[in-house]
């Protein structure tokens, strides 16, 4: 009796231990919920459509977006870490939820390391250092030495938070201030400054390459560590005496925690499959970012250290922290 027991007890541990193996060869069985936490038309919207396509095409179920925009992107990140851990419910995040809200809200209805399972990371989206087309400054050195002559004499727009922070942590590196002039959105920020209301700002390529091509911004570096293709003439931050200075706008994808990892893992391996593949690269070429994968590890280490570095330049320019 107490051999058939044991022999039971050992049948039922194996059957325990093989159920999140089961449970991710069967995955997906039903649809597959993928939250955005921007509106139909961003480009976090954009790049979980055309993920969800091809992981509905591998794995045999919808993926369906839903749009959760609005309040600092908490709505859809408090919907994503109360979801339940099964798989169904996935982020498709952009760094101002996972990273700079830790920076700049003292507390937030989630946890953006803990609430979270990183599961492949996307690409990434330079920002481009620019000034209206009348500017009389033509080169960055130009104008971190004006800033040197009238410290928090000139003013940047900023169209979010993650904007003013590039911009402070190019400050630092100069040992220059400016003085923000804080908007609701890229939008209205980037065209004030083509109007000439303010001297200078900082966006993701996307935002301002339009307004560089037709004119009305001049681009003066690239916070990346090479020159954009579709602005070869501009220099990187590095090239005109900024080593080492980066600035990213960035995606990933994400499941609640304790997802199964045998899970989290599929899904992983598809997007980067597909994100390396030629219409991947393509896709993310053409929103003018360049592909960022690698394993669900490095990213949970990027985002860490993304978070750390965020908070140290807030508290050294004395941002504001709500």
């Amino acid at each position: 009796m107490k051999r058939r027991a044991l022999c039971g007890a050992l049948v039922m541990g194996a059957v325990a231990l093989a159920s999140p193996l089961a449970g991710a060869a069967g995955y997906p069985e039903r649809p597959v919920k993928v939250i955005v936490s921007l509106p139909p038309g961003s480009g976090a919207d954009t790049t979980a459509r055309f993920l969800a396509q091809h992981l509905t095409q591998q794995l045999g179920q919808p993926f369906v977006v839903e749009n959760k925009p609005g309040a600092n992107s908490f709505i859809a990140a408090r919907a994503v870490a109360e979801a339940a851990p099964d798989g169904y419910t996935m982020f498709v995040a952009s760094n101002s939820p996972m990273v700079t809200n830790a920076a700049i809200f003292k507390k937030l209805p989630y946890d953006p390391i803990h609430d979270f399972m990183p599961v492949a990371s996307i690409g990434r989206f330079p920002m481009i250092v620019v000034v209206p087309a009348n500017s009389p400054y033509k080169t960055l050195p130009a104008l971190v030495a004006a800033m040197k002559e009238a410290p928090a004499k000139l003013n940047f727009a900023s169209g979010t938070p993650a904007y003013q922070i590039a911009m402070e942590q190019l400050h630092e590196m100069n040992g220059v201030k400016g003085t923000v002039v804080n908007y609701k959105g890229t939008g209205p920020a980037i065209t004030d400054l083509a109007a000439g209301v303010c001297d200078y700002s900082i966006a993701e390529v996307s935002s301002v390459l339009p307004l560089i091509q037709g004119g009305k911004l001049r681009a003066l570096a690239v916070a990346d560590s090479q020159r954009h293709r579709d602005l070869p003439d501009v220099p990187t931050a590095a090239e005109v005496g900024n080593k080492g200075y980066e600035a990213y706008a960035w995606t990933g994808v994400y499941f609640p925690a304790k997802v199964p990892k045998e899970i989290a893992q599929r899904v992983g391996d598809i997007v980067r499959t597909t994100l390396n593949g030629p219409e991947g690269t393509a896709f993310i070429t053409k929103m003018g970012g360049t592909v960022f994968t690698g394993t669900a590890q490095q990213f949970a280490d990027f985002q860490y250290a993304e978070i750390e570095k965020t908070r140290r330049i807030v508290k050294v320019a004395n941002i504001p922290v709500e």
